[in-house]
């Protein structure tokens, strides 16, 4: 137990720093320093890490579960908050609300930053023996659910001009996807010694860089009034789904850790895709940086929570 309340003291110590570094840096850096971070971990950044991390997992035909379980908890997500949109939140709610900020409290309740914060937490936590499912939860499950269901909500709920053709090339492009098929396909090609080096080093690298950009954009602060409606998105997203996924892999055959990676990465805070579709279809942008924002801050609350259910002698 010790050594598992080490490690979460350290990862604590790591995260906490990158955030708080990237919070100081932002008023002293030009305003588009970070969109060039994100764009330059985009296309560079998290591709490299995932063939530099890929090489040395094991790869199973279980993996595939992954994005099944991804696209489950999205699924229950997105009932429980049509359940309180369309049922409990009347009673809560004192004035209707319009369609934009539906659209971004479902989108803020489904959507997880599996990416920037599930990799670096997970991986800390868990070991590289899971990176398998922690990628495949993320990109076939929490990336095609962001810019797939994700966007015809957000062209349901939004006043913005319908354009699914681009968000789906988007998706096409996105070079993580194209890297993990890279990694997977040339895993068994033996390289370099020196060439491995430096890709993890870059991989490293890259997952620090990542911190620092979230501690970025928290500097980016834009608080809305129905904090009612913030609490109820972040409690669905963060405590209700990840639990009742966590009880229901109690009954699976899988291993400890890998229930554990999957609970984890259910339990990840509102994802920056949930800015980003809020801005192109002119969804509720204040109430998608709320949750952000505050979600992030409740992981430091919710982490211990979910080690100490679910975790099991493997890890303790």
């Amino acid at each position: 137990m010790l050594s598992s309340l080490s490690s979460l003291l350290h990862l604590y110590l790591q995260f906490g720093g990158g955030l708080f570094i990237g919070f100081l840096l932002k008023p002293q850096l030009p305003p588009s320093t970070p969109v060039i971070i994100g764009r330059f971990l985009y296309w560079f950044g998290v591709p490299v890490s995932i063939l530099a991390f890929l090489r040395h997992t094991p790869l199973t035909e279980s993996l595939w579960i992954a994005p099944l379980v991804a696209w489950g908890a999205m699924g229950f997500a997105l009932f429980l908050g049509w359940l309180w949109i369309h049922f409990l939140g009347l009673r809560f709610t004192p004035t209707p609300l319009n369609h934009p900020t539906i659209g971004s409290f479902l989108l803020a309740s489904m959507v997880g930053n599996t990416g920037y914060l599930g990799y670096p937490i997970c991986f800390a936590l868990v070991g590289h023996d899971y990176l398998g499912w922690i990628l495949f939860y993320d990109l076939l499950g929490n990336t095609i659910g962001s810019y797939g269901l994700g966007v015809l909500l957000a062209t349901h709920y939004g006043y913005g001009v319908t354009r699914l053709f681009p968000l789906t090339m988007n998706l096409i492009k996105n070079p993580t996807l194209w890297s993990l098929g890279i990694s997977v396909s040339i895993q068994s090609i033996p390289f370099p010694r020196s060439i491995d080096i430096i890709l993890l080093a870059c991989g490293w690298g890259s997952i620090a860089l990542s911190v620092i950009l979230i501690g970025m954009r928290l500097g980016q602060r834009s608080f809305i009034k129905n904090v009612q409606l913030v609490r109820t998105s972040l409690i669905i997203k963060m405590l209700l789904v990840p639990m009742v996924l966590g009880i229901g892999l109690k009954l699976t055959n899988l291993s400890g850790l890998t229930q554990l990676t999957l609970i984890l990465q259910s339990a990840m805070p509102p994802a920056f895709a949930t800015v980003v579709i809020a801005e192109l279809y002119d969804l509720d942008r204040d109430f998608a940086v709320t949750t952000l924002t505050l979600g992030t801050l409740t992981l430091v609350v919710t982490l211990p929570l979910w080690l100490l259910l679910f975790s099991t002698n493997e890890l303790w």
